[in-house]
This record gives C-alpha cells, sequence and structure tokens, in this order.
C-alpha cells in the first residue's frame, strides 16, 4: 500500500498512553458512542488515531480484527476526507470501508458503528460522484438506513445524527425538496438531527460545521449569521486529538473564505 500521507500539524499534545486514554476516553468517544476496548492490540490502535497517525491505527486495527476493524475504519475515513489528495484513492478507500462495514454487520449486527463507517463511507463517496448520481445508483437509502439503524442501536452516537441531518440536507440541497421527499429527505428531521447532535456532543467542532452548512442548505441567506456564529465557535473550539484538530481547521477555512 502507498505511503498515507502524513499529518500535518504538531500532534504532540494528542500522544495518550494506555492509561491518560481510559481516562479521557469518554470526552474523545462522544462522538461515535465506541466502547472502550477490551483487547490492547485494539488500544494500541486508538492510541494511533488520536495522535493523527492514521496508516499505522488501519494497520495496527486490522490485524487485532473485531473491535480493531471500526478504528481501521474509522482511520482510512478520517484520512480519505481530509488527507487524502487524490481523488480516485480517496473514493476507492471509501467504498472498502463500506464493504468492510458491511462485512462487520454480518459479524456483529448489533454493533452500532458497523452500521454507521458503512453510511459514512457511502456518504463521502456519493459526494465525490455527485449526489444526485449517487441517488440514481440507490446509496441514498441505504445511508438513511444505516444511519437510522446507528441511532437505533445507539440513541446517544452523536455522529450518526449529524450524518443524518447532513444526508437531509444535501439530498434537499441537490435535488430540491420534491425530489427529496421520494429519497425520504425532510428539512424539518434534518434540522432536528443537527440540534440533537449538538445536544448530545456540546464541544463537538463537525456539529457545529455540519450544522451551519445544514441551515445554509435548508434555509438560505437568512441563516447565514448564524451559520458564521457556528463556524466561529468552532473555529475556537480545543482540540483533544488529531481528527479535532482537522475538523477545527476546516472551521478555521470557512471562516476565511
Amino acid at each position: 500500500m502507498a505511503k498515507w500521507t502524513a499529518f500535518p500539524y504538531d500532534n504532540s499534545a494528542f500522544v495518550y498512553t494506555s492509561a491518560t486514554l481510559k481516562k479521557h476516553w469518554a470526552r474523545l468517544h462522544a462522538g461515535d458512542a465506541e466502547p472502550l476496548p477490551k483487547d490492547a492490540d485494539v488500544l494500541q490502535a486508538w492510541i494511533h488515531f488520536h495522535a493523527g497517525d492514521f496508516q499505522a491505527a488501519y494497520d495496527a486495527g486490522l490485524a487485532a480484527g473485531g473491535a480493531g476493524i471500526t478504528v481501521a475504519n474509522k482511520a482510512q475515513g478520517i484520512y480519505a476526507n481530509y488527507l487524502e489528495k487524490k481523488e480516485k484513492v480517496k473514493l476507492e478507500m471509501f467504498l472498502e470501508i463500506a464493504e468492510r462495514a458491511e462485512a462487520q454487520q454480518a459479524e456483529e449486527p448489533k454493533n452500532p458503528n458497523a452500521w454507521y463507517w458503512q453510511a459514512y463511507a457511502l456518504g463521502r463517496y456519493g459526494q465525490g460522484i455527485s449526489v444526485a448520481k449517487a441517488l440514481a445508483q440507490g446509496l441514498g437509502s441505504k445511508v438513511k438506513t444505516a444511519l437510522e439503524t446507528t441511532i437505533k442501536l445507539a440513541p446517544k452516537h452523536a455522529d450518526a445524527h449529524i450524518a443524518l441531518g447532513a444526508f437531509h440536507a444535501e439530498v434537499i440541497d441537490k435535488v430540491g425538496k420534491l425530489l427529496g421527499k421520494t429519497q425520504g429527505a425532510d428539512a424539518a428531521t434534518g434540522l432536528k438531527m443537527f440540534e440533537q447532535a449538538l445536544k448530545l456532543n456540546p464541544g463537538s467542532a463537525i456539529a457545529m460545521i455540519e450544522r451551519a452548512n445544514g441551515l445554509v442548505m435548508l434555509e438560505g441567506d437568512k441563516r447565514m449569521k448564524e451559520a458564521e456564529k457556528l463556524y466561529a465557535d468552532a473555529a475556537a473550539c480545543e482540540a483533544m486529538d488529531a481528527m479535532e484538530l482537522l475538523d477545527i481547521e476546516l472551521a478555521r477555512e470557512e471562516l476565511e473564505d
């Protein structure tokens, strides 16, 4: 496998030990509701992930198997979304994650993150090929079903609420309210999902960013001031790991544009 692009920022504040990671686990995993792993190898994979060493996290997660598959999926998903430069490689990575997550669902149908990472990967893949094209391929209903299943299995999964809000907003934004309805997309549900995500994980920069994007997609310029405030709040967040720093940098870019 080609060498992945290195994390481009100082990660010294995010290098956890097993003991410090356990101490901060609840805060770091408020978004994905992933339980603290019992397996030391899986915990080590998470240490790599939080430090921004995404390729090492991916390799260690795959090698550990079981709960390690979730680390591998998250590491590859976050890496592909933020750091992979080649569009073709990025799309291939998203399809790989979706495939692995589907296999994980077959093994563990009650694992919320098996459903979540399939939805995340297919959603990002759909954005890459164009939302309209993805809907024509039937990916929309797959994403929606997987996210609804995630929330059913883990009602406090903030990231799934964000992603489901983004699904409703993106579909309506790209194909309109009428066609969106045929895909099960609804503006009020989308706005409710973003709100719920921030209630579940109030310090989440990505929840603020996606809510800002969603407000503008669903309600246009009249929500622009509110969206800008959300970007500013996201940019002012304090990162506790590499992924959060990538989210905060994204918010800063939005403010500069």
